[in-house]
């Protein structure tokens, strides 16, 4: 059975930085390509970023890009977000996803086929 959890997840100020991990089981990682996606409230799905399972090509939203690293380590089953220089409106809920199928651009990563149970990221003084 396939399981993805989230950690790393909590309260910080603006300008912080937070990293985000995700474990996953039930699966060969080597053959997924992982994702972030988050969900603020009232709002839709936002992809976060993405990375290739098979040629390390990444993704990154225009209002994360520069300040996000995304990053994964096959031999431990964990993809990673690092999250430097957070802002108020990153606050929402982060899930990470996988799929074996290559995502073709950030704003479709909410489609990936398996999530975790998502993780609370709260910026605020």
């Amino acid at each position: 059975q396939v399981h993805l959890v989230e950690s790393g997840g909590g309260l910080v100020q603006p300008g912080g930085s937070l990293r985000l991990s995700c474990t996953v089981s039930g699966f060969t990682f080597d053959y997924y390509a992982s994702g972030w996606f988050r969900q603020a409230p009232g709002k839709e799905r936002e992809g976060v970023s993405y990375l290739s399972n098979s040629d390390g090509t990444t993704y990154y939203a225009d209002s994360v890009r520069g300040r996000f690293t995304i990053s994964r380590d096959n031999a431990k089953g964990t993809v990673y977000l690092q999250m430097d220089s957070l802002k108020p409106e990153d606050t929402g809920v982060y899930y990470c996803a996988a799929d074996h199928i290559r995502m073709s651009s950030v704003a479709t990563i909410p489609d990936m086929r398996y999530w975790g149970q998502g993780i609370q990221v709260t910026v605020s003084s």
